[in-house]
């Protein structure tokens, strides 16, 4: 899997300190959702990363758990200072050389790392060929690509994520005749369906962030949430006494959120030596 950010060096020339520590965030973001999904950062340089997966199933998932994730946190930020990754997948034989991987196999997923659209999934047909019936996910097929340093055409497939993930020229383009249509004959939808979507939608949101975190902040958060279950089933919401013995892993959580997350990273920065 290799990934890079659209428009880097915009983002470099308009804001260069926000951009660095926005790109250091989201690689940590990154980093644990690899580890997740069993892959391993190969490399990074400048923008790009590039990930080993055992499993070519786990290569997609995690691919689209990041687009969703750094989706979530992009919500909140204007469209100028938004920092979108294209990510491309392939699957094949690579040479392995220490630390470090090349080959076809790397070459190709860099190439579709190009042409996929900004927050988007491109896949190669063999990528393709492995996940279609396995995952639940919808795929557009957009046909034979040709890429640079690559002889022969690569099929290529988009991953849907949400309508983020069409060719750019379609996104930018206008509205077909039946696109159109569609719109015309819309019926507006009831104020009770917007709520309930709305709070779908940040339920989602919160499961999204949570299968971000690290274990020991999932594990007090189950267990704030295991007290609260037990308080409504047993005494309702009359008496709330859950809030007592969820005190040691609210400071637990409070204490990593505000305190551990900035060591961490300040260890990462300064490294074992400094």
């Amino acid at each position: 899997m290799c990934a890079d950010v659209a428009q880097y060096s915009k983002l470099m020339e308009r804001d260069e300190d926000g951009t660095l520590d926005r790109l250091k965030a989201y690689r940590l973001v990154m980093s644990a959702l690899t580890e997740r999904h069993n892959g391993r950062i190969v490399n990074t340089w400048g923008d790009a990363v590039i990930i080993e997966f055992a499993s070519v199933m786990e290569a997609v998932q995690c691919a689209v758990d990041i687009q969703n994730e750094l989706s979530v946190r992009n919500a909140d930020l204007p469209d100028l200072n938004r920092m979108e990754f294209r990510i491309g997948i392939n699957l094949g034989d690579i040479m392995v050389e220490g630390e470090d991987i090349y080959g076809d196999g790397v070459n190709v997923a860099a190439r579709l790392q190009e042409i996929a659209p900004r927050g988007g999934i491109m896949l190669s047909q063999s990528v393709y060929d492995q996940v279609k019936t396995k995952m639940a996910l919808g795929f557009e097929p957009l046909g034979p690509q040709h890429v640079k340093n690559v002889t022969d055409p690569v099929e290529t497939y988009s991953v849907r994520i949400g309508g983020r993930n069409a060719p750019e020229e379609k996104r930018s383009g206008q509205e077909t005749n039946g696109t159109a249509e569609r719109r015309q004959t819309e019926i507006p939808r009831p104020e009770w369906e917007r709520d309930t979507q709305a709070v779908a939608s940040g339920f989602e949101q919160a499961r999204r962030w949570l299968r971000a975190q690290p274990k020991r902040v999932r594990s007090c958060v189950f267990m704030i949430g295991l007290f609260f279950v037990i308080n409504l089933l047993t005494s309702g919401l009359s008496t709330l006494w859950f809030v007592w013995p969820s005190l040691p892993f609210a400071a637990m959580l409070v204490w990593y959120l505000l305190v551990g997350r900035q060591e961490k990273r300040f260890g990462e920065t300064t490294g074992p030596g400094d």
